[in-house]
């Protein structure tokens, strides 16, 4: 996410590193590409203004002036005006309740239903506590149906009585939630392809009815700054408390991201980062910020690795690295664990400094792994324990078995051998490490 406009700014920024001092002249030549980059991301034109004149302002003080690193200075100034543009800190949810209840709402088509499933999903992991689906979308076609099929997938219960009022349906989810034990209860309300009395009407009564802790507005990003005037129109007759950004992963300027809470003073909570069901990141504006300016995110990688891998498995293999005995079945086990984090392009892109080793427009076909995992699968279990054993007649019925060449099994032998190689190396401390 973000890619073209933090490309933009880092190169702007990367021409005042080395400055010596700071002038009007060099200050206002930085900050016309900086409102260039700005606007062609599809920021709002008020907030482009406020935000360049603020860093000017701040730019050309007095604390510059006098520091022995000025463009640095310079840079940490974006960043926090950046963080500040982006909403300051990050906003948790209220999730005080017994059971607390979360009401999505939006357009139709905004991608609701399967947020509603990702945020369902956050909120097991994270908490690890029970969440209630509920389906008051009784009008689209499919609708319901959509949203068992979440539930199924993620094995969360999901609440409905077909097509009943929803205000009705809503209330005895929460008698249902209460009795069977349920902490979390997330309803799925109806879109329509306008904001209009009815939809805001119907919204309100169910708000009323089971007076949730949170209402949190589902937008697509690609809207650009039509989404404003979306975000005004719901805020305007429910109290919005955040807005869950989807999208963010696609061909999108992002923009929107950096106008909403300026402009309509409604938190960003959520963005979607894929379309698969663990695709729903926490919105931490100074990380955000951080992300942007090519700093990476440390945190979050940290924070995603802790989240999906197992650490004694982690713990177990690297020992076998240490003594020499890490197998292919080993690697097999490792590689299924790394696939849980999701893409890895969008893991190399929160590595600081990604940006300028050139990582950011890295693509692993994920095609690669899955050949890795067939070809690894179609060996017998002493094979993956002594690929050793593996000669010529052996290599030509692994790769008729995973139907792939015997170039590519040669081709892994070899990584696997130069891997453990490696290894070998750094546990004895016979390789420098390149830092």
């Amino acid at each position: 996410m973000f890619e073209s406009l933090g490309e933009r700014l880092q190169n702007a920024l990367s021409k005042i590193k080395g400055t010596g001092k700071i002038t009007e002249n060099n200050i206002s030549d930085m900050m016309r590409e900086i409102r260039l980059a700005l606007l062609e991301a599809d920021v709002n034109y008020v907030v482009v203004k406020e935000f360049t004149n603020k860093v000017k302002e701040k730019a050309l003080g007095e604390e510059v002036q006098r520091s022995l690193k000025p463009g640095e200075v310079f840079v940490k100034i974006v960043k926090d005006e950046l963080t500040a543009l982006l909403g300051g800190e990050q906003e948790d949810l209220n999730l005080v309740g017994n059971p607390a209840i979360l009401m999505l709402v939006g357009l139709q088509g905004s991608g609701k239903t399967t947020q509603i499933g990702k945020l369902s999903n956050l909120l097991r992991k994270k908490h690890a506590k029970r969440p209630l689906l509920v389906a008051c979308d009784v009008y689209r076609p499919a609708a319901i149906d959509q949203l068992k099929q979440i539930g199924k997938q993620l094995n969360i219960e999901v609440y409905e009585e077909g097509k009943k009022d929803p205000v009705e349906i809503a209330k005895n989810a929460i008698n249902y939630a209460k009795e069977n034990k349920y902490d979390y209860v997330l309803i799925d309300t109806a879109g329509r392809l306008h904001i209009d009395e009815e939809l805001m009407d119907e919204l309100e009564r169910i708000r009323t009815s089971v007076k949730p802790q949170e209402i949190l507005l589902v937008i697509d990003s690609m809207m650009g700054q039509d989404a404003i005037n979306v975000i005004e129109g719901f805020n305007n007759k429910l109290p919005l408390t955040g807005v869950i950004l989807t999208k963010l992963d696609g061909d999108t300027r992002g923009g929107v991201a950096l106008s909403v809470r300026h402009l309509t003073n409604v938190p960003i909570k959520f963005v979607g980062t894929s379309e698969k069901m663990d695709g729903l990141d926490t919105f931490d504006p100074e990380r955000m910020a951080g992300r942007i300016l090519g700093m990476g995110d440390i945190v979050s990688l940290v924070e995603k690795v802790q989240s999906e891998i197992d650490e004694k498995e982690a713990e177990k293999a690297a020992k076998k690295m240490q003594n020499g005995k890490f197998d292919l079945e080993d690697f097999l086990s490792q590689m299924k664990q790394i696939k849980k984090l999701g893409p890895l392009e969008n893991l190399i892109k929160l590595i600081p400094g990604a940006s300028k080793m050139g990582l950011n427009n890295v693509h692993i076909d994920p095609k690669q792994l899955s050949h890795i995992e067939a070809i690894i699968q179609s060996m017998t279990p002493s094979e993956r324990k002594n690929p050793d054993i593996i000669k010529a007649s052996r290599k030509t019925r692994i790769a008729k078995g995973c139907g792939l060449s015997v170039q590519e099994v040669n081709k892994l032998l070899t990584q696997f051998d130069q891997m453990k190689k490696m290894m070998k190396q750094i546990s004895n401390g016979n390789m420098r490490m390149p830092f």
